[in-house]
């Protein structure tokens, strides 16, 4: 299926992880009031200034954010428990969403694009 903005992305989800979405998607605006919301690879994602610098998805197990932190070291070390292979994160359903640390990736990325250390 097709999307055209985050809330029909949200709305094909189940009532709980719905809630989940929409908790990321409010942190992320409360913190980077000029970041806007658009859909890339058919999930939701937020850019400023022409660069998408964070995605988010819900799967069946866990709930990925995308593209993995680079710069940040001390943030690299404190995700470990949630990074795969390529350094993207899971965070699994069946625990506690971790917001205040999702925040704080949305913020390392987005100064990362920022800093005009990454392209997006």
């Amino acid at each position: 299926m097709a999307f055209s903005a985050h809330e029909e992305y949200i709305k094909s989800l189940s009532p709980e992880i719905q809630a989940l979405m929409l908790s990321i998607q409010e942190k992320v605006e409360t913190l980077l009031p000029e970041a806007m919301r658009c859909i890339s690879y058919q999930i939701p994602a937020f850019r400023a200034d022409q660069h998408v610098f964070f995605y988010f998805a819900a799967f069946k197990q866990h709930i990925g954010i995308y593209p993995p932190v680079t710069k940040d070291l001390a943030l690299i070390n404190v995700l470990q428990a949630y990074r795969g292979k390529k350094g993207n994160l899971s965070f699994p359903l069946d625990q506690p969403l971790p917001l205040e640390l999702i925040g704080q990736v949305a913020m390392a990325l987005y100064r990362e694009y920022e800093a005009g250390t990454r392209k997006g």
